[in-house]
């Protein structure tokens, strides 16, 4: 499978260099459909490169689709782009959409990601479980990590269960952490910065799921060092109760698309595939809508305003000097 997947990411990168050198028709008038998930950068990224695409006079059309139905959507042709995907939780549905035909790779963005349970600094500045960010240091403190819903144990906030299944509720039961810990899922990403605030607020402890890239990088926010990662030690994967304590690793950041994409639309196929974030550049996307309130739409259109350096360049290379 390896071989394969290796294979699919070969031929769709030789695919993207290909089209350097070739002059191309016209894009569609179909729109391209971008899909909308339920976290802050991939919205506000979803309306930045819609934004980039209509720049270039392409249309578009954002789909509402959850995160793991997203990869069939994009190979069937559903939804014309995905445009994060986080290796750590997605790589699997990624490339099993690949490997069925009809989901190219599109490149990779220059963002290190890393997905994984964590505190606010304060918590370690506070002293509420001395030891912080080993995991060992959770086995003293949950008391300080409990809220009403938790039933007398410390409570780990996870993001929605539609991200990760049953990872982070096999993790405490790996760890051997179930007699003092539980973990509850959040109803959406929104929940889980309303618990940063009012936890700060009440002056208790919180261990949330948090991701980087993401506002919470300039913010202040560590991540827990739980046993290193490997491939196949979740249950999901083929581990075991003695394996699945095992952290999440850090990874890459992908772009994928329908296979027609570069057929219907080349330019803004061309732009896509060169398009590429940083971890500050995606954190100040999600800062606009998390810590500054704004709209999704209006995010985007702010940081396209501000960033016009970062982004012309795709499109000038495609379209030339003028558009």
């Amino acid at each position: 499978m390896k071989g394969m997947k290796k294979l699919a990411a070969a031929v769709a990168v030789g695919a993207i260099a290909g089209l350097s050198g070739t002059v191309f028709a016209a894009d569609s008038s179909e729109p391209i459909k971008i899909p909308i998930k339920n976290w802050s950068s991939q919205i506000v990224m979803a309306h930045v490169i819609g934004g980039i695409f209509e720049s270039m006079g392409d249309k578009v059309e954002y789909v509402p689709v959850d995160n793991q139905a997203s990869f069939e959507a994009v190979r069937v042709g559903d939804i014309t782009i995905v445009h994060e995907v986080w290796q750590s939780t997605m790589q699997n549905a990624y490339y099993n959409a690949m490997e069925k035909g009809g989901l190219i790779d599109a490149g990779t963005h220059a963002a290190e990601t890393l997905e994984e349970m964590g505190v606010p600094n304060w918590v370690i500045e506070k002293g509420l479980c001395p030891g912080l960010p080993k995991w060992e240091a959770l086995k003293d403190c949950a008391e300080a990590f409990a809220t009403p819903d938790s039933g007398g144990k410390g409570r780990w906030l996870e993001g929605p269960q539609s991200w990760h299944g049953d990872v982070m509720p096999n993790r405490v039961k790996g760890l051997g952490l179930d007699d003092k810990w539980v973990v509850k899922f959040a109803g959406a990403a929104d929940a889980l910065w309303a618990e940063l605030q009012a936890a700060e607020k009440e002056g208790r402890g919180t261990i949330i799921f948090n991701w980087s890239p993401n506002f919470t990088d300039a913010s202040g926010f560590t991540f827990i060092e739980f046993p290193p990662y490997f491939d196949g030690c979740r249950i999901a994967d083929g581990g075991s109760w003695e394996t699945t304590g095992c952290g999440s690793p850090k990874g890459w950041l992908k772009k994928g698309a329908f296979w027609k994409f570069p057929k219907t639309h080349p330019n803004a196929y061309r732009a896509f595939s060169q398009l590429t974030f940083t971890t500050p550049q995606i954190g100040s996307m999600a800062a606009l809508v998390d810590v500054d309130k704004m709209t999704h739409a209006d995010a985007a259109k702010k940081w396209l305003a501000d960033n016009e350096e970062i982004w012309k360049p795709w499109t000038v290379s495609v379209l030339g000097e003028g558009n």
